[in-house]
């Protein structure tokens, strides 16, 4: 093996959505009802205060499982006018219908959308023939970036390594968000492609990145983005004890934001500080306040406040 080929091996895929992404949740007023003024004023602290190169929006995170195309498509335009002139927006458009996917993706690119992520079809378990299928007809139906989303603990369902090896054939599935837990077949896939990783787990960020992965999506980011960011930042400059250190410092959040179910410790954080979140829709319930004194706890092991 030549110096040239290890060096190529060595060198990380390109970053088409940046180094860090938070999966944003959704604003909603009192009532549940979408508060797109909020949407706009969250959108502009996570890319402004919080460091974030693009936004997720409508993903599981922001409740998509509970709002309607119309308010996915309102929820894009919102936070397109908000920040899409310094950050990427990336919609959430994946369901377990082929066909509906490619009409939300249709709708994300007319609102002005960045990119599309599209998750494994749920709770059907199509064979990795139907997730080929399924994934290629979305890449085809607009010209937008794709990342993949691999979750097989919500989803049922893995991409195989095989399959995401094919899908990386096409010209406009540039990437995955990671959520496997499993840095073999990361490994694996970033050795044999292009596509840009993102870790989909916060406290695997770091490790991921070591196997081949460009970044993060995250959900404690909400809160962990700068630091989280400066953690990638000196891996990238190869100063392994700072982005030790940061990792380290960041795991109680990494992790403590998914006690429960993620959205319901962001918007509860949110909330604390006094940012926009409102309540969560059914069958989410808003958290206790046992489970808000955690939150707080978990914030202080990270070095970070969260008001009373």
């Amino acid at each position: 093996m030549t110096h040239d080929h290890l060096d190529a091996a060595a060198r990380p895929a390109s970053r088409p959505f940046g180094r860090l992404l938070t999966a944003m949740v959704t604003p909603f007023t009192p009532d549940g009802s979408l508060d797109l003024d909020g949407v706009a004023r969250l959108a502009s602290h996570l890319v402004d205060e919080q460091g974030n190169d693009a936004l997720v929006v409508n993903g599981t995170t922001g409740e998509s499982p509970t709002t309607t195309d119309a308010e996915k498509d309102h929820l894009i335009r919102a936070v397109v006018e908000a920040v899409g002139d310094r950050a990427k927006v990336v919609a959430g458009v994946g369901t377990n219908d082929t066909r509906h996917t490619i009409e939300l993706a249709a709708g994300a690119e007319k609102a002005g959308a960045h990119g599309l992520l599209v998750v494994t079809p749920y709770y059907n378990k199509p064979p990795q023939s139907g997730l080929l299928r399924h994934f290629t007809a979305v890449a085809d139906a607009t010209g937008l970036p794709v990342m993949l989303y691999d979750i097989p603990h919500r989803s049922g369902v893995p991409i195989d390594t095989e399959t995401l090896v094919r899908l990386a054939e096409h010209g406009r599935i540039v990437a995955v968000k990671d959520a496997k837990g499993d840095l073999t077949a990361t490994s694996w896939v970033t050795s044999r492609t292009a596509l840009a990783f993102y870790s989909g787990e916060d406290a695997l960020t770091l490790p991921a990145l070591a196997v081949g992965s460009v970044g993060l999506v995250g959900t404690s980011t909400h809160f962990t983005g700068a630091l989280t960011a400066q953690m990638i930042e000196a891996y990238d400059a190869g100063d392994m004890p700072t982005a030790l250190a940061l990792h380290r410092r960041l795991l109680p959040l990494f992790t403590g934001i998914f006690r429960t179910q993620g959205t319901i410790l962001v918007k509860a954080g949110l909330a604390s500080l006094g940012l926009p979140a409102g309540p969560v829709r059914p069958p989410l319930v808003d958290a206790t306040n046992d489970e808000i004194a955690q939150l707080r706890a978990d914030f202080a092991a990270a070095g970070l406040e969260l008001p009373e």
